[in-house]
């Protein structure tokens, strides 16, 4: 398991908190206690609920489950591209477009109208339309790939949620409830706990807090995802067993006779 230090919480600034004036009563048992007009997130609360979100996140991609990583804002655009890439995952680090759960059947058919566009700039196919035409497929194209190509490859509906600021993501929140897919979120003192399953408090505005809760959730799915593999790998092997004996003991049997 890979397990999270107070050193590398502190480091990251995932104890500062949003301005004592900003903040959602709500927060109170997750709050160390306040320095400088900022909210200080008490670090042993996370430690403890980080691992609660870790393990089931793990269990979850142990179980064969998609996760849509989602942070919009400037400060975990990256950080979502690149560790949902990294674990195989999926991700929205643009613009939530309303409806992109409730209404995924609508929003697949813009996925593969950008699959077309793509397949057609790869394949030369474009070349057979004047250079307005292919100009404006082009822009077309970009301004897919930009809110889609993210989820250019989630064919369903994922099986849990990872939020970066559920405050900011509200819509995505809200939508993930609606479908009852479970949600895993990096919780300030501004937002409200309540909404989410599983809650890792801590500062959702710094790049280096948001990298590391990212990237140790990535992990968490690269654990869960081997462990399954495995699992299938001896099953399979078994199935290979079983299947062997038993033809040796038809052999057997038909010597006798």
């Amino acid at each position: 398991m890979s397990s999270i230090s107070m050193k590398e919480l502190l480091e990251a600034g995932v104890h500062f908190g949003h301005q004592t004036k900003r903040w959602n009563p709500k927060m109170k048992p997750y709050i160390f206690g306040a320095r400088n007009g900022i909210y200080i997130i008490d670090l042993q609360k996370t430690v403890r609920y980080f691992k609660s979100a870790y393990n089931f996140v793990k269990e979850s991609a142990e179980q064969g489950n998609t996760v849509l990583f989602v942070g919009t804002k400037k400060q975990a655009q990256d950080s979502v591209a690149e560790e949902a890439t990294r674990c195989g995952q999926y991700y929205v680090n643009q613009r939530w477009l309303g409806g992109m759960l409730t209404n995924f059947s609508t929003v697949k058919q813009s996925i593969e109208r950008l699959k077309k566009l793509d397949a057609m700039f790869e394949d030369g196919t474009i070349e057979a339309y004047t250079k307005k035409e292919a100009l404006k497929m082009d822009k077309e194209r970009e301004k897919l790939e930009k809110v889609l190509g993210g989820i250019k490859h989630m064919h369903k509906l994922p099986g849990m949620m990872f939020v970066i600021d559920p405050k900011n993501e509200e819509i995505a929140v809200q939508e993930a409830q609606k479908l009852g897919i479970p949600v895993v979120a990096i919780v300030d003192t501004n937002c409200d706990p309540d909404l989410i399953d599983y809650v890792i408090p801590g500062n959702d505005d710094a790049i280096r807090a948001i990298r590391l809760l990212s990237s140790k959730i990535a992990d968490a799915i690269l654990e869960g995802n081997e462990a399954r593999n495995t699992a299938l790998q001896s099953d399979a092997e078994g199935a290979d067993d079983l299947e062997a004996a038993m033809t040796e003991e038809v052999a057997c049997e038909a010597s006798a006779d």
